[in-house]
């Protein structure tokens, strides 16, 4: 039979109303931790009053909100269905020969609706807070400053050595794509300058290339420029630091600070310049499959809801769901860290969790519906 509208969006409303009550649930529970987080961190902090940690906590939010939607979905699916069968609504329905498939559909597409809206207009949002989260984290929580900072105009790297002399260093040419697994990096139209507290310059260094070795930086063919002197040549220039390859890389933009639509750009951009990205792949794939994850769980959901209905036992939904819900978490966990090490390729390592959690639920759901 035809699937009566007025039921779709019955149990479409149902869905919508626990899925957001468990949601909200999640979220004041995360704000409150990351609150006492930050609490407990700048106990020692005269300096820094409740207003500011209350800003931090809630830049946070958003992101962390992105993370347990999953969850969300999971615990909202078994309410709406645990209640829907104890006042009967889907055993009439079923006598009325409505199918598992049938009156799973509204919950399946509100979910692979939440979010495709996640990911195109959610996380940008989410992104930005998390930026400025990190931002105020580094400066005010760590004293430190940002030190490294790609763009399509070249690279900016910041150093310090124990004297207390830092330098900014500028390449416009960014390093050659064909170095990407070396440890040492080659950088073209090379400018550093040095100073110490108080901006006070020292020198500056306009180069033809410097090439970042074993604890230093490699200058060659440029110009020595100080404030009591005129410029001098030189062939090659010996700069020591604590800089390497692999550190740069770990200092680029998080992929979570970034937007699910600024990500393939700043990829191109990682991979033309000769770094990694792996992690930005990752993260961003893991974005594209966010959406069938979220039907997935509905699937993984109705397994708990349904079996509930012939044997009773809501101890064992709860705990069945928590459980389910415990073993996607690691199985996701456990594949990403796979695919952030490159030890399995990304497109895998994202989407294998919400492909292995919607066969799950396919399979268990066709055993006990039609089996």
């Amino acid at each position: 039979m035809n699937f009566p509208i007025t039921l779709f969006g019955y149990i479409a409303r149902r869905f919508l109303m626990w899925f957001s009550g468990v949601f909200v649930l999640f979220v004041t529970l995360i704000f409150i931790g990351d609150f006492v987080d930050l609490t407990h961190r700048t106990s020692a902090r005269s300096d820094i009053g409740a207003g500011l940690l209350v800003k931090m906590a809630a830049l946070k939010l958003p992101y962390e909100a992105q993370q347990v939607m999953p969850f969300a979905v999971l615990g909202g699916s078994i309410l709406a269905l645990f209640f829907l069968t104890r006042s009967r609504e889907l055993i009439v329905a079923r006598a009325a020969g409505i199918s598992v498939w049938q009156f799973l559909a509204p919950a399946i597409g509100l979910a692979f609706l939440i979010g495709v809206i996640g990911i195109t207009l959610f996380n940008p949002l989410a992104s930005t807070a998390q930026a400025e989260f990190k931002r105020l984290d580094s400066t005010i929580l760590k004293n430190q400053a940002d030190s490294l900072l790609l763009t399509n105009s070249g690279l900016w790297l910041r150093q310090s050595d124990a004297e207390g002399t830092q330098a900014v260093i500028h390449a416009l040419s960014r390093p050659n794509p064909s170095e990407a697994s070396s440890a040492e990096m080659e950088l073209n139209d090379v400018t550093l300058i040095f100073f110490r507290e108080n901006d006070h310059l020292i020198r500056r260094l306009d180069a033809a290339s410097a090439r970042l070795e074993a604890g230093r930086w490699h200058v060659l063919n440029g110009v020595e420029w100080r404030p009591d002197r005129d410029k001098v040549p030189f062939d090659e220039e010996i700069v020591p630091t604590n800089l390497t390859k692999q550190t740069i890389e770990e200092d680029f933009a998080s992929p979570d600070t970034m937007s699910f639509w600024s990500l393939p750009a700043f990829i191109d951009l990682l991979e033309q310049s000769g770094f990694s990205a792996q992690k930005h792949k990752v993260y961003f794939d893991s974005l594209l499959a966010r959406p069938f994850m979220l039907c997935a769980m509905v699937l993984i959901a109705a397994i708990f809801s349904l079996r509930m209905q012939r044997r009773g036992g809501t101890t064992a939904l709860m705990i069945g769901g928590i459980v389910a819900g415990f073993l996607v978490y690691f199985l996701a966990d456990i594949v990403l860290a796979l695919g952030n090490s490159a030890t399995i390729p990304a497109a895998l390592a994202a989407w294998t969790p919400a492909v292995i959690s919607t066969l799950l639920g396919t399979v268990v759901l066709l055993h006990l519906e039609d089996g």
